[in-house]
């Protein structure tokens, strides 16, 4: 199964995540199909740069998004009244 999730990149202390469609059982910084957004969780407010158009492909094909990657989905209204199940 694929999930839509965060990829933890950046300096020890200063972590930053790369939103990526990656296999369920890959190991977190392990192997991902695509990266579809970029998120930052140090500045204020926390940036989001999301390829919504790809986000909702994924979707539309059964990927599953994480905890974290549904409130970011959110936040950045990807979410229709349709698709929050």
């Amino acid at each position: 199964m694929l999930r839509i999730r965060l990829r933890r990149v950046g300096k020890k202390k200063q972590p930053s995540y790369r939103i990526v469609v990656a296999d369920s059982r890959s190991p977190r910084n392990g192997a991902f199909v695509e990266r579809i957004g970029h998120y930052d969780p140090l500045v204020d407010p926390p940036a989001v740069t999301l390829n919504k158009e790809r986000a909702r492909e994924w979707l539309q094909r059964g990927a599953q998004p994480s905890e974290a990657v549904q409130r970011i989905f959110k936040w950045q209204q990807l979410f229709d009244e349709e698709t929050e199940k």
